[in-house]
């Protein structure tokens, strides 16, 4: 497809731990960039609509935990089979927008979901951003074009000592450092 990626590390997790992965959502690359980035075994939680695509479907929702986020017992099921995941030593990735914004939005905000999880297992929560995937495959038909894709993988973000009522203060940090490394790719 023309598309080449370059990785940045400011920390690079260990292979033997868990992690909550999160990453900005912008691009129908953002699942396979998430595969060449990360070396540790992880499990995407997705919504469950993305299951009824042919064939994509069928190995999304055999290697994915499926999220109905209209239903609150789907949303409360995704922390058991996440702490089932995490017990068997294998990380987390979540797209904490929720979706891919409108093509104008450059970063939404960030849902708890992800947040939460790490707080509740005390993992630490590894920052990614994706600088270009919107410019090379976005959601638009007919747009794209081949060229880099640049990722950086932040210095963690621990959660050794928080509680739930630190969730908004830690989602806002992890943002805010998303959303900085944005408007410094896109100088």
């Amino acid at each position: 497809m023309g598309f080449a990626y370059r990785i940045e590390r400011e920390q690079t997790p260990e292979y033997h731990k868990s992690y909550m992965f999160i990453a900005n959502h912008t691009s129908m690359a953002d699942i396979m960039l998430m595969l060449v980035s990360v070396k540790n075994p992880f499990v995407f939680v997705g919504k469950a609509e993305l299951a009824k695509i042919p064939l994509f479907g069928f190995f999304y929702k055999r290697t994915c935990i499926l999220v109905d986020r209209s239903s609150p017992k789907s949303r409360q099921a995704v922390f058991i089979r996440a702490q089932k995941r995490l017990k068997t030593g294998v990380s987390i990735c979540i797209f904490p927008e929720g979706g891919v914004p409108e093509e104008h939005i450059e970063l939404d905000d960030f849902k708890d979901g992800a947040f939460r999880l790490a707080i509740n297992h005390q993992i630490p929560v590894v920052p990614l951003t994706f600088a270009d995937n919107k410019k090379r495959f976005s959601y638009t038909f007919f747009s794209g074009s081949p060229g880099k894709m640049r990722v950086k993988i932040h210095k963690f973000l621990f959660t050794e000592g928080l509680t739930i009522d630190d969730t908004k203060a830690l989602n806002g940090q992890a943002r805010a450092i998303i959303f900085r490394q944005l408007q410094t790719f896109n100088k």
